[in-house]
């Protein structure tokens, strides 16, 4: 019998029953200092050990090794069902499944984790989705590879998990002319701040990517890493710091 999860979050979405999920949070492992205390990434400056121990915690609540990913704020996405553990994690930024078990991650401190799923319980993805891969197309490339999969636009569900909030983040020109030269309609996304700066809402940025690429049933969204230092990690707040992660798989 697997234990029960940590504090960690669970997605309120009409998911099929089996398709499980769950996003980790700070709380359950050994980590120490800035990167207390489940700390799951390789490259986040932690002694390894310590992050093979925590992994080693994350295992119980997973069926199989997690497909991770080498992200790199771009838009590749990858199948998951072919990728073996055991190999170099590939440079990409999501993943899709079709096969029972497989666990697709996504590894976050600010940048939003997307899962997804089709109302079958058929399909799942996982999209790791900052600005750049928002900017970029890593939305419609995942719904692309769902629907080649076999799961339309119109049959997917979408959850989006604690990102960094409307409130903190600041961007410069370069963030706000991406988004606005592609759809106008991200405007709402922007409030000005000072001037060449903007704070960028990420939550609505996904929502209008999801909008465009045909996927209409989304929830989630809100929950602000860097305002929760006791729950989540943040880059943009600590830059040392560790890493979450969310995960997706079908039963």
């Amino acid at each position: 019998m697997k234990p029960p999860l940590p504090a960690w979050i669970v997605p309120d979405w009409p998911a099929p029953p089996n398709v499980k999920a769950f996003i980790t949070t700070r709380a359950g492992g050994v980590s120490i200092g800035p990167h207390a205390s489940f700390n799951l990434g390789l490259r986040a400056d932690e002694d390894a050990q310590t992050v093979a121990h925590n992994r080693a915690i994350l295992q119980q609540h997973l069926p199989q090794t997690p497909k991770w990913l080498r992200q790199v704020h771009g838009t590749l996405v990858v199948d998951a069902d072919v990728l073996n553990p055991a190999d170099e994690s590939p440079q990409a930024d999501a993943s899709v499944a079709c096969n029972a078990r497989t666990v697709c991650p996504v590894m976050i401190a600010d940048c939003l984790p997307i899962l997804f799923t089709n109302r079958a319980g058929t399909r799942v993805a996982g999209a790791h989705a900052g600005w750049r891969g928002l900017s970029g197309g890593v939305v419609a490339n995942t719904v692309r590879a769902l629907g080649a999969a076999g799961a339309p636009p119109a049959d997917l569900l979408a959850y989006i998990g604690p990102g960094i909030g409307p409130r903190a983040f600041e961007v410069g020109a370069d963030v706000y002319q991406a988004f606005v030269s592609q759809d106008a309609q991200a405007k709402a996304a922007f409030v000005a701040h000072t001037p060449g700066k903007w704070l960028a809402d990420l939550f609505t940025l996904a929502r209008q990517a999801l909008a465009r690429a045909g996927v209409g049933a989304v929830y989630g969204g809100g929950l602000c890493t860097y305002s929760d230092p006791a729950r989540f990690y943040s880059y943009r707040r600590d830059k040392i710091t560790g890493r979450m992660a969310a995960f997706i798989w079908r039963a």
